[in-house]
């Protein structure tokens, strides 16, 4: 528990039968739920989990690859049946600082955010990401800013808590399952004219290996203006509806 906060923490994982341990043994023990979510991975990841013997981590198996977004709506549908409060995203490659965590999770405990997004740019170590991320991340960032209205400085940042709340009142089943979902959440939490916070976080790269490349940055743009056009589509409809109503003869 935080502050009376029941917190759950999801962790999606393809092929991370190396680095997925390492994950779970960093999380504190006053997180009350972990739900490792196996995307279909062809190793040994399930197996790892289930070595730790955490009586507070679940692993669930997707039969087929669903991505990484579909792996995290997993994880926020298993939370929200448990009676989670706060659900906390992280990765299973180890690439997020368990120590940034009480940052991520009590703007959400505390009722002052619905959805805090860690900013690894503000970090002081901010120099050790790969410059060929840094500038992806900041023209993703700016594309989303402006589709979203939202002035969130690393968009593509993984690590994050969301309430459930704020949960509760998104179409979970609709976000993009892939790359890009992040952008994707933000265009969902904008809609909904929630709030969205950030946390600086110490970003980490060891010897972990990266999935992301060069043409990612254009899949996540088409994602951003997608949901830009979904977003527009829906503001619209009532207008639409009322005009329909008059031709028919109904009062608006």
């Amino acid at each position: 528990m935080w502050h009376d906060a029941r917190i759950a923490v999801i962790v999606p994982a393809y092929c991370e039968a190396r680095l997925i341990g390492r994950t779970l043994k960093t999380i504190p023990d006053w997180v009350d739920l972990v739900y490792v979510v196996d995307d279909a991975s062809p190793d040994r990841t399930s197996d790892a989990v289930a070595a730790i013997h955490d009586p507070r981590v679940r692993c669930v198996r997707h039969q087929t690859n669903r991505g990484v977004g579909a792996a995290i709506v997993t994880g926020y549908w298993c939370a929200l049946r448990a009676d989670a409060n706060v659900l906390v995203v992280m990765a299973g490659d180890n690439q997020m600082d368990a120590g940034d965590l009480p940052k991520i999770v009590a703007p959400v405990a505390r009722d002052e955010a619905d959805y805090v997004k860690g900013n690894r740019f503000v970090h002081p170590e901010a120099g050790c990401m790969p410059l060929g991320r840094r500038l992806a991340g900041r023209w993703l960032s700016r594309i989303t800013r402006l589709a979203t209205g939202l002035q969130v400085e690393d968009t593509q940042c993984g690590y994050t808590a969301l309430s459930a709340r704020a949960a509760r009142r998104l179409q979970l089943d609709g976000l993009w399952p892939r790359f890009g979902y992040p952008n994707d959440l933000l265009g969902m939490l904008a809609a909904e004219n929630l709030r969205v916070a950030e946390a600086a976080v110490r970003p980490v790269y060891a010897d972990e290996q990266s999935g992301v490349r060069p043409w990612h940055a254009l899949t996540v743009a088409g994602v951003v203006a997608r949901r830009w056009w979904l977003s527009r589509r829906a503001m619209r409809r009532p207008a639409a509806d009322v005009l329909d109503g008059r031709q028919r003869g109904h009062p608006a």
